[in-house]
Formats: C-alpha cells, sequence, structure tokens
C-alpha cells in the first residue's frame, strides 16, 4: 500500500514540475467543482443553481484549457461538451 501511495505522490510531484501553471489551474478548478458538489448536496432540493453555474462553468472551461495543454482529446471533447451544456443552462436561467 505504501508503494501505491508513494507512486501516486511521484506522480503528482512530476506532473507539477512538468507545468506548474497547469498543475495549479488543475487543482483550483478541482476544488470549484468539488465545493459546488458539495454546495448542490447539502442544500437539495433547493440548491443555489444560479450561483452555482458560475463556478461550475468557470471549472469546466478551466479543465478544457488543461486538457488541451496535455494533448487528450477525450478529456477536451468531454469538458468542451459539459461547458457548452452548463453555459446553455446558465442562459437559460438568466433569461
Amino acid at each position: 500500500m505504501n508503494n501505491i501511495l508513494l507512486n501516486i505522490w511521484d506522480w503528482v510531484r512530476e506532473d507539477f514540475k512538468s507545468n506548474p501553471l497547469r498543475f495549479c489551474l488543475e487543482s483550483g478548478a478541482w476544488v470549484l467543482s468539488v465545493g459546488c458538489a458539495l454546495i448542490m448536496a447539502l442544500t437539495v432540493p433547493n440548491p443555489p443553481l444560479k450561483y452555482l453555474y458560475i463556478p461550475w462553468v468557470t471549472s469546466t472551461f478551466v479543465y478544457a484549457g488543461c486538457a488541451y495543454s496535455r494533448g487528450s482529446f477525450g478529456m477536451l471533447a468531454n469538458y468542451l461538451l459539459l461547458f457548452l451544456i452548463d453555459v446553455t443552462a446558465l442562459v437559460r436561467w438568466w433569461m
């Protein structure tokens, strides 16, 4: 088990070394998306969607940029689609 944890830690350090800006952006997007998910879970059945969508859309956009930076087509396609879906929902909510 310790060997697995050490391998993960090494992988995280190498990811940071390879592109510190992308690492920080991905970490920030992760905090935003997890924060939104927690707020939504804690406020069901009436989550403040109007206010959660803005950080959620931001995090998907940041993830898409990081996926592009990594050269990952699958992740880029996924996050761009989520971004478009969420922006559509946000625009419809505000209209």
